[in-house]
């Protein structure tokens, strides 16, 4: 319990603030926009290049792990989405929701807490873990809603304006950028990475203080509560119980790559999805209200799977 309050706390504290300032009025609705421009184009992606740049490929290596784990992102993303489009919601809305359902909080909240759980070992899946879900699982969520969002009649215009989009989008080039940093082999030079290093500290604050500034700003709608609580279903319950399944019995992951994979799996709704959402104008309640009941229900689930695999 102790370890999950150590990661979730601060996280609350974030959101919290960013809540007063909306209702005592410290920022205004453009002000909310602005901060989450500059965690778009500048924080996120530095902190998604820097993730790719220093990928090593033995933390690649443990190839169950990496299919158990994408699996069950896999697997929660496409219910989630046909959930959503069922409920008859567009494309991009369903990617939005879809990535709320699968889209864990891995890089803020994930590494810390398998540091304290299972120790310095468990960093190399951690950091495998946060590749798929800040990368992999993003770049598939933004091309998605690009392609509904920039497509129309005609596949040759629709792909030329879709491709021309995602090549102006810093979420798809910062990624690919690292990964060529990584491939290239040298490592980055001491001021790139420091650069790089300290916008990308403020992703994830920036983040979630624009969460609370939504909340207080516009609220989440009572309509909104089933969707929300199919979401936080999906997410807590849904995804982690695929990711075992895969990791135990299909692929048989040892237990020092296993536990990771689905603690990592189990962790509350991150950040990214409000920024995507808020980025390409669509409806952020569900998503802001996803992320801050997920993060309130996950002190009992993570704590309990926390004692169950500790």
């Amino acid at each position: 319990m102790q370890a999950v309050l150590n990661a979730v706390l601060p996280l609350f504290g974030l959101i919290l603030t960013g809540y007063l300032c909306g209702r005592f009025g410290v920022f205004s609705r453009a002000a909310t926009d602005i901060l989450n421009r500059f965690a778009v184009y500048l924080a996120l992606p530095a902190l998604m290049f820097l993730a790719m740049a220093k990928i090593e490929p033995g933390q690649a290596g443990q190839t169950g792990f990496s299919l158990a784990f994408g699996g069950g992102i896999a697997a929660t993303f496409a219910l989630g989405f046909a959930l959503s489009r069922w409920r008859g919601r567009r494309v991009a809305q369903a990617g939005i929701e879809g990535l709320d359902a699968s889209y864990g909080n891995v890089g803020f909240m994930g590494i810390p807490l398998c540091l304290l759980v299972f120790g310095p070992d468990s960093l190399p899946a951690a950091v495998v873990a946060s590749l798929f879900t800040a990368c992999a699982l993003f770049l598939f969520a933004v091309a998605l809603i690009e392609a509904d969002l920039r497509g129309g009649s005609g596949f040759g215009r629709a792909a030329g304006r879709i491709s021309f989009s995602l090549l102006r989008n810093p979420l798809f080039l910062a990624p690919l950028a690292g990964l060529a940093v990584a491939l290239a082999g040298p490592p980055l030079p001491a001021p790139v990475d420091r650069f790089a290093d300290l916008l990308a500290g403020a992703a994830s604050p920036c983040a979630l203080v624009c969460i609370g500034l939504f909340l207080a700003q516009e609220g989440v709608v009572a309509s909104d509560a089933p969707t929300i609580g199919v979401l936080i279903g999906l997410k807590l319950l849904f995804q982690p119980a695929v990711t075992a399944l895969l990791a135990v019995h299909v692929f048989a992951v040892p237990p020092a790559w296993s536990y990771p994979a689905v603690l990592l799996s189990a962790l509350p709704i991150g950040s990214g999805p409000f920024t995507i959402a808020k980025l390409y104008g669509l409806k952020t309640g569900v998503t802001s209200g996803a992320i801050l009941a997920s993060h309130l229900i996950s002190i009992v689930t993570v704590s309990f799977l926390v004692a169950w695999l500790g």
